[in-house]
């Protein structure tokens, strides 16, 4: 048990000052960006190597990529640029990027960056070139505030303190989506240093790259694996045996698919292009695995090297700061959780009574792009006279209210919370 906790230890101050690192560099971009870029840039072959330069740093994973995806088609973007944005984003991001210049070493992280971008590319130019993609129809753009810009509940203002402000929150956002995973994959990367004898990874190993990188493939396309979170665990497998061609595998084909994903892009683009998102992935990763081993090869690995030496001050102190936040993650995930609860038992109550006012109300929101905005808008609907209970539903951007307060009541307190209700 001692040998275990040390290993998580190490890893999680090794890897902890890279990702908050990281989620600040991506907090920065989020806030210097200009909000309508993606109507005016993303369409055609050039729009679709713009979408992948812009999605490369972002760290969003296989199901955070979805709704941002889908977004960008429904604002404008072609689909050969959402698909391009759809494939390279969730194989890397700058978080990515550091951890896996961390643990794997630099040639390894900037050869991953290259395969999601080139991956990404090749991608969306075959979507863009099809001329009957199969795709529903989604058009509709979100609706505009008054300066023409889209309605959101996370404003840019003027001056230095609101930008800080909302880069402090999105930086939050972007870790808090992913901190389950992150914490999974440390614990599993030490448990795997610790419990797994190497000999299991050096007969993967004896399959050679190409057969490694096979059955690499075949674990990760239907799991949900995080670009960051996964690198631990793929570091670990390398310093066990595995060739760095099956990690490369494992880190462009697990974060860029599993089953929700892959629904996800059926039900918003239609049959031809999930079948090119596959093969594009696929085929990319694999040869990408082939390619790296051929020019460069082990050489390069630095998995590891951070475990046999002491943690910097600096390291336990990020590392102390993440735990702290994962802490504070998961209590705010256990407060959601008991005021679903109570809102599903109050729904229950009202329904075996058979009163009058056991429907519940049910309102459209718009400008909703985080948990914390949810957070946000249910926090103003409970405040709101006459509400018994609430749940707001991100994805679909609706809230259900129970008791007695009338649909205008419940607008206003969205608005005043800084969200639309069309």
């Amino acid at each position: 048990m001692t040998g275990f906790l040390q290993s998580t230890w190490s890893v999680l101050a090794e890897l902890a000052p890279w990702l908050l690192f990281g989620a600040l560099l991506a907090a920065l971009l989020h806030v210097l960006l200009p909000r309508n870029l993606i109507r005016r840039q993303l369409s055609g072959y050039a729009g679709t190597i713009k979408a992948v330069v812009l999605g490369v740093p972002l760290p969003l994973c296989s199901c955070g990529v979805i709704p941002a995806g889908i977004g960008l088609k429904r604002t404008g973007a072609s689909n050969g640029s959402a698909m391009g944005f759809l494939i390279s984003t969730p194989q890397t991001g700058v978080d990515s990027i550091l951890v896996s210049a961390t643990f794997l070493g630099w040639p390894f992280a900037l050869f991953k960056v290259a395969a999601a971008a080139v991956t990404g590319i090749a991608g969306g130019w075959w979507v863009e070139g099809m001329k009957d993609d199969g795709a529903p129809v989604e058009e509709e753009a979100p609706p505009e505030d008054a300066t023409g810009e889209p309605a959101s509940g996370h404003r840019i203002g003027g001056k230095v303190l609101p930008r800080i402000t909302e880069m402090i929150d999105h930086g939050g956002e972007l870790l808090q989506s992913i901190w389950r995973w992150v914490a999974v994959g440390i614990l599993v990367s030490a448990a795997i240093e610790v419990l797994l004898p190497q000999q299991a990874w050096l007969d993967l190993a004896a399959l050679g790259t190409f057969g490694a990188a096979a059955a690499a493939l075949v674990i990760s396309l239907p799991l949900y694996v995080c670009a960051t979170a996964s690198v631990p665990i793929a570091a670990a497998l390398v310093a066990n045996g595995l060739p760095l061609g099956a990690a490369l595998v494992f880190l462009m084909a697990g974060p860029a698919t599993n089953v929700a994903t892959v629904g996800a892009v059926y039900r918003g683009f239609g049959r031809k292009v999930t079948a090119v998102y596959l093969t594009t992935v696929i085929v990319g990763s694999l040869g990408f695995a082939v390619l790296f081993e051929t020019l460069i090869g082990g050489a390069a690995i630095r998995a590891g090297d951070a475990h046999e030496h002491g943690v910097p001050w600096w390291a336990a102190i990020s590392a102390i700061l993440l735990v702290l936040m994962f802490g504070w993650f998961g209590l705010q995930e256990f407060r959601r959780w008991r005021r679903n609860a109570r809102a599903d038992r109050w729904s229950s109550e009202q329904v075996a009574a058979g009163e009058p006012g056991d429907r519940a109300v049910e309102i459209a929101v718009t400008g909703m792009t985080c948990g914390n905005c949810a957070d946000a808008v249910e926090s103003a609907l409970l405040a709101a006279p006459g509400v018994q209970a609430a749940r707001v539903d991100l994805t679909g951007g609706t809230a259900t209210v129970w008791g007695a307060a009338a649909a205008a009541t419940l607008r206003e307190a969205v608005q005043d919370a800084g969200f639309g209700t069309p």
